[in-house]
């Protein structure tokens, strides 16, 4: 039996994440026990997400206590870390995934299409922000930052007249009830890595690696290794539009994952399938740069949008 010590964010839904895993290794006979620390992302709590432009704002501060041995493991949204982990440390297991998609939430309308011209949509991801300004240019996006319940009880007080989060979140925090649509990727591309867990640790800490093994899901492991690899190529932080979905289909993956201007004028889609993930991401990568992707991501930085450097 281990006693371990798992690193986590204060907020609700993280708390949530790193109980499940410690539930998980309780179950094996492992003890565990949580420390809270507190990252950028959480300091910065009145400024959009997109103009923050940290690397890693929601992970940093929990990768430097693994590296000081002051905790055995961090758990992240999987979303939240950045594509290169720090020199030193590894990804030992990605959890089996809950639903990646984004959904959409109102006490008014049934669906984003419902929604009556200039309605307000509350959101902080530039991802979600162009994706629905293809759909709807009439649209109104306003920052919408805070936990889930924040973000909720903001849309129920009339702040927004609709919201988009991830579905994972809301059913995790058994929040579920406030979802009218599930957003198809073809509508809603979701964020590379949304739904999962990543459980990080020392590379060096064999012992740690072991007892975390049975978490590892392989399905969940090839998905958001396509998903994250995409990503990588195409230089992208968390705070940037690009969204990317992979699963596997008759024993392949399929991969969808677009870059859209923010402002809505333009989206680029590309999809492919195959069998080996990162170069499946790396492929469809390289295709929606040649599309005209590059120039989307460019423009982007240059503004200060957003450049933390991954997920």
């Amino acid at each position: 039996m281990a006693r371990l010590r798992i690193g986590s964010r204060g907020s609700q839904l993280a708390l949530w994440q790193a109980n499940h895993i410690r539930r998980l290794l309780g179950e094996r006979g492992h003890e565990a026990e949580i420390e809270i620390i507190k990252t950028t992302g959480d300091k910065i709590s009145d400024v959009a997400l997109a103009k923050v432009g940290t690397k890693g704002m929601f992970t940093k501060e929990i990768e430097e206590a693994l590296v000081e041995a002051r905790i055995d493991l961090a758990v992240h949204s999987l979303k939240d870390l950045p594509t290169d982990i720090p020199a030193g440390l590894e990804i030992a297991a990605v959890t089996e995934r809950a639903n990646p998609r984004d959904v959409f939430c109102s006490p008014k309308y049934a669906r984003l299409e419902d929604l009556p011209h200039a309605a307000r949509v509350g959101t902080s991801s530039l991802r979600r922000q162009a994706q629905i300004k293809v759909l709807r240019p009439d649209l109104e996006i306003h920052p919408l930052r805070g936990n889930v319940d924040t973000r909720v009880r903001k849309l129920e007080e009339g702040e927004f007249d609709a919201i988009i989060l991830a579905a994972a979140g809301l059913d995790r925090l058994g929040r579920s009830e406030v979802i009218k649509q599930i957003l198809p990727p073809a509508v809603m591309c979701p964020a590379a890595g949304q739904g999962a867990l990543g459980v990080e640790t020392r590379a060096g800490d064999a012992v740690t690696r072991r007892h975390l093994e049975f978490l590892d899901d392989p399905a969940a492991r090839a998905t958001t290794s396509c998903e994250r690899a995409l990503l990588k190529r195409l230089g992208g932080g968390c705070q940037v539009p690009i969204g990317a979905l992979a699963e596997v289909r008759a024993g392949l993956l399929h991969l969808e994952a677009v870059v859209a201007d923010p402002g809505g004028s333009r989206l680029i889609r590309a999809s492919q399938e195959g069998s080996d993930p990162v170069m499946l991401g790396e492929n469809v990568g390289d295709t929606l740069l040649r599309r005209g992707g590059g120039a989307i991501l460019e423009a982007v930085y240059n503004q200060g949008a957003a450049v933390p450097q991954q997920p």
